[in-house]
């Protein structure tokens, strides 16, 4: 069964690719001379996908003269890399200058070099390198330092400096740096923080290693922590005077404060005496964080606690979250002005400082913030737009490129290449082509790859494409409404404003109907597989196929059928149905307040980020979506409205066990 299986998955692929070819050859694409060369290119990147390497060169000789040429040479020397000569290499790299290819070749070369310590090679091509990465960065620094370069050391000991893990070609670089005490015990002991703050025990462990044999630890008490922090503040014999210790009690009770920060702050009461002054304002900064995550109005003293070492722009920004929802504006104008600046510059603090002025009665002071941020086309510069009132509020312009501008672009080899990489369903060949090839256009030029792409339902570049514009702006390509016929009859169906299913499905998944998440939700709506056998139930669909949710019509009818029950279970409010959509409805319901809440500073305090982003993402699409369909009445804080509120239940966190823990 599972072999039948992969067979269709194969005839399907093989399907989708003919109908691709055939597309090119019924021109509907503007690329002339190259209606052949689809199947050739496709045969040569199996051949290379199964080790059949020496299929390429009857490939190359069939596509010569061909702008998919490149990509038949690339794998050529791509399979015997270690062998390639230098000039072999340079050659392909002159021949085929300034491509994606050409850098992609060259970052594969310089990891082969870097890997062989060849660092007077390295060192001559890095420089020429567009897109690095944190190997080939450690790889440069050592190839610095092997030449002699003392500053090397300074950019060395910066990359130590994070709670992720990092490359292999690194370790080499950390063991030199702290055999040269140029990385402390202090350091050492920071970046193990920084590894549980950002929740990677694992990397953690590792950074254990990097200490003398003394300040060890069993690296099993981080995982006994990590899944019972109770176990290791319950021992009697917890010695606090061992460095190894108190960083295990300190991560005990942070870890105690992802799900319960009230309980973390009590059982830190009895502890914290023992410890420095600096790692009780680091507790206390913690505890805050993760108490204004939960919505725990004390969080606010426990910021105070922190001291200002204790604190940082991370912890700033969640106390502005918590004193908004308990509606302190002496605090919110006071911590925001305590950010630094590249924070405060951010439209979100931007904004609520220039809340806070207006009810300070600071007008100037407001109206100076809010002016520009209006001309901005995100959440906060359409809320201060709302706020300035038409007078004031930056007007929308929209932008159109010529046809002439827009067939120039199709003649353009790699936007070319990229067309018909995609229509062979090459998807991530053709993303980097097409964004190796847009990186630095201007403002026309981007509006005119982004119409190509439209012309030819590439939707999701096109719009990623159209949204990079600084001065020229097409709202019609940033906020495209394909498949309008199937999505207005189901909205209507349903009963769902039109304008706010385009603004999700534009956030879900920029209409990429084969679209698939990494936890499996398909299709533009992103259904997960669960969601669309309930819906197909409650729809009375028998024999429902789980395959079926990527089709157009099937995708758009359950995901709305699942919108409105969301809605209508969160009081038909749009900011609750939206938040439950991305985090399930029973989230969006415990990250209520007490009080109602004006439905901008719910959305501000929604304790997970990818959620919090998510709905202010969607709201504003909704605005400019209903413009672009003549239905630009309602404002965005109408649409945000007031969440009602409710008796307090678990928020993310507590002692709920069905609660989750606040770690995003």
């Amino acid at each position: 069964m599972q072999n039948n299986f992969q067979s269709l998955l194969r005839l399907n692929a093989n399907f989708r690719a003919l109908m691709a070819i055939a597309v090119i050859c019924l021109g509907l694409l503007p690329l002339p001379g190259y209606a052949n060369d689809g199947t050739d290119l496709l045969a040569a990147r199996e051949a290379f996908r199964t080790g059949k390497i020496q299929l390429l060169p009857g490939y190359a000789e069939r596509l010569k003269g061909s702008i998919l040429l490149p990509y038949v040479q690339y794998w050529a020397l791509s399979a015997r890399l270690k062998d390639a000569s230098p000039d072999e290499i340079r050659d392909f790299m002159a021949r085929n200058t300034d491509s994606v290819l050409s850098d992609k070749l060259r970052g594969d070369w310089l990891r082969l070099l870097g890997k062989n310590q060849d660092w007077g090679t390295f060192l001559t091509e890095y420089p020429l390198l567009v897109k690095s990465d944190l190997t080939l960065q450690c790889y440069a620094i050592r190839g610095r330092i092997a030449q002699g370069e003392t500053l090397a050391l300074k950019d060395g000991v910066a990359l130590w400096f994070t709670g992720k893990d990092l490359p292999e070609a690194c370790t080499p670089l950390f063991e030199q740096l702290i055999a040269d005490n140029l990385i402390s015990h202090e350091d050492i002991w920071q970046r193990f923080r920084l590894a549980l703050e950002s929740a990677n025990p694992s990397v953690a462990k590792s950074i254990l290693a990097y200490l003398p044999g003394q300040q060890q630890s069993d690296a099993r008490l981080v995982d006994m922590v990590t899944t019972a922090p109770e176990r290791l503040l319950g021992k009697p014999n917890l010695d606090l005077d061992s460095r190894v210790e108190r960083e295990l009690a300190i991560y005990a009770i942070t870890r105690l404060a992802r799900r319960d920060a009230r309980n973390a702050a009590q059982r830190w009461e009895t502890l914290r005496a023992e410890f420095s002054v600096p790692d009780q304002h680091y507790v206390w900064g913690q505890l805050g964080l993760y108490g204004a995550r939960q919505h725990l109005p004390e969080a606010l003293g426990w910021f105070d606690r922190a001291g200002v070492d204790g604190m940082n722009d991370e912890l700033l920004a969640w106390k502005v979250r918590e004193a908004l929802r308990v509606g302190n504006w002496d605090v919110v104008q006071a911590t925001i002005l305590q950010m630094s600046d590249s924070a405060r510059a951010e439209p979100a603090w931007r904004y609520w400082l220039a809340r806070a002025y207006k009810l300070h009665n600071k007008l100037y002071q407001a109206n100076a913030l809010l002016a520009p941020l209006s001309r901005e086309n995100n959440f906060y510069g359409l809320l201060a737009e709302e706020d300035l009132g038409a007078a004031l509020g930056a007007q929308t312009v929209n932008f159109k490129v010529g046809s002439d501008e827009v067939a120039a672009m199709g003649r353009v080899p790699d936007i070319a290449r990229a067309l018909i990489l995609y229509k062979l369903d090459l998807r991530t060949e053709a993303n980097n082509e097409w964004i190796w090839a847009t990186r630095n256009f201007d403002d026309r030029r981007l509006l005119a790859a982004a119409e190509l792409a439209r012309q030819n339902d590439w939707y999701d570049r096109a719009i990623n494409t159209a949204d990079r514009t600084q001065q020229l702006h097409d709202f019609d390509l940033r906020f495209l409404a394909p498949y309008r016929d199937i999505a207005h009859k189901y909205a209507k169906e349903y009963g769902l404003d039109e304008a706010w299913v385009y603004g999700l499905m534009r956030q879900e998944s920029r209409f990429v109907s084969r679209a698939k998440s990494g936890v499996g939700a398909a299709g533009l709506m992103q259904v997960m597989p669960a969601t669309a056998r309930w819906i197909a139930n409650k729809l009375g669909i028998r024999h429902f196929q789980a395959d079926s949710i990527h089709g157009l019509d099937t995708n758009m009818q359950f995901g709305m059928y699942y919108l409105k029950t969301i809605q209508q279970s969160l009081d038909g409010s749009l900011v609750l149905a939206t938040a439950g959509y991305n985090a399930g409805p029973g989230r969006a319901r415990r990250w209520r307040g007490e009080q109602a809440l004006e439905g901008a500073i719910y959305t501000e305090s929604i304790p997970f980020s990818e959620t919090r982003d998510y709905v202010k993402k969607v709201m504003a699409n909704a605005i400019y979506y209903a413009r672009s369909f003549g239905q630009p009445g309602q404002s965005l804080k109408a649409r945000l409205g007031s969440i009602a509120g409710v008796a307090i239940a678990p928020l993310c966190g507590g002692t709920d066990e069905n609660a989750p823990a606040c770690d995003n």
